[in-house]
């Protein structure tokens, strides 16, 4: 097996759970089977399929199949065991866990040595009506399949479209989607509904300038400041943030894009175990959306952040197995993020938020950096750290 630093394997063979099979679990899982070989490794995950969500606005021009891993084929690869399950966490239950060194899941009881929680955040919610779609919608049908069903059904030659929502995945929707439509030659009336005065708030304004520069060359209309209360049948019921005023537009489709939704936040230390009241459970790890970390390290609810803290868990679940228990404090910080807009264009920042690029060299970039994902998922480590 490959050398860990500071890791001196026990004689004992481990037994690891891993609950949550997303980018933080999944990272954990390559870290965990790379560098130890007396180890046995649970994933527990209600899905049959890892996704990979960040290429969700992709399926507009891809199959969705194309952004799934089967669990069963990370089972053969990675000679982990897959079950499917959901599991209610809260404090108490760790505490217990912790205790017991034992969860029971379907019935079944599975005995640990340490357990990683690994769980995502769930999407905001939005009205479960047919004319009304969220990114949940998208993990179980590709976004062209989606919009041709609709148009199909509703008939409707020259809807009106309103995404709500001006994060980066309002957004890379909102770009995909108007060149699905060109492709397919459907004049429909695009808009982008945003409750803050730009969109990409959490970016430097470069970001905003050049996405509603491309906004308005496309004709894609931009209500700012603006609150969504209601898709209607066929209009949808707006709120100017300033003044209360309410106001209607034509409306067939709401595409709601409102965020992520942090439930139960797990606090960890900055070697990644579970503080409960300032106390550490020092065989229970979290890494992902569910967790902040008390280091100087990233606790952006991004990819790159969560296959981080998943790579830093495990490093260190295996550290803390072994002689030195010498563990590795989790520094990383993010050098660069950026936003598709399209399979042709993009918009991003490198190393400092200051070093913003676009076009090509950032659509580039991305790729870059998606890449070293499917390499993971592979079993080919080349991260740096």
């Amino acid at each position: 097996m490959a050398f860990l630093p500071f890791y001196i394997p026990g004689q004992k063979r481990l037994n690891v759970v891993i609950v949550g099979g997303g980018y933080a679990g999944i990272a954990a899982l390559t870290v965990l089977s790379h560098y130890a070989s007396n180890i046995d490794i649970v994933i527990i995950d209600p899905r049959d399929q890892h996704i990979k969500i960040t290429h969700l606005h992709e399926t507009f021009r891809y199959p969705l199949s194309d952004f799934l891993v089967p669990f069963s084929e990370l089972e053969h690869r990675f000679g982990c065991r897959h079950i499917s399950a959901t599991l209610t966490l809260d404090e108490n239950v760790l505490q217990q866990w912790q205790k017991d060194k034992t969860l029971v899941v379907n019935g079944e009881e599975l005995a640990f040595d340490y357990l990683l929680i690994a769980s995502s955040c769930e999407t905001n919610a939005s009205d479960h009506l047919e004319n009304v779609r969220s990114l949940d919608d998208f993990l179980t049908l590709a976004g062209s399949d989606l919009l041709s069903s609709f148009l199909l059904k509703n008939d409707k030659q020259a809807p009106f479209i309103s995404v709500v929502g001006g994060g980066a995945t309002g957004i890379q929707f909102l770009f995909e989607l108007k060149q699905f439509l060109d492709r397919q030659k459907i004049k429909s009336k695009l808009r982008l509904i945003n409750s803050g005065d730009r969109v990409l708030e959490q970016f430097p304004k470069e970001f905003s300038s050049y996405v509603q520069l491309r906004m308005h060359d496309l004709g894609i209309d931009f209500y700012p400041n603006t609150y969504c209360k209601e898709q209607q049948v066929d209009k949808i019921l707006l709120e100017e943030k300033q003044t209360g005023k309410q106001f209607e537009l034509p409306s067939n489709l709401s595409l709601m894009f409102l965020g992520k939704k942090q439930g139960k936040l797990f606090v960890a230390n900055s070697f990644g175990q579970v503080m409960i009241n300032h106390i550490t459970l020092h065989n229970i790890f979290a890494a992902g959306d569910c967790c902040y970390y008390n280091s100087f390290g990233s606790n952006a609810l991004t990819a790159q952040s969560a296959v981080r803290k998943g790579k830093l868990a495990a490093r260190n679940i295996l550290r803390h197995s072994g002689t030195l228990k010498l563990l590795e404090p989790y520094l990383h910080r993010d050098i660069g993020y950026v936003v598709s807009l399209g399979s042709a264009d993009a918009v991003g920042w490198l190393v400092s938020t200051g070093n913003v690029i676009t076009g090509i060299p950032a659509l580039a970039i991305k790729e870059l950096v998606e890449s070293q994902y499917d390499f993971l998922l592979m079993g080919i480590d080349t991260y740096l750290v």
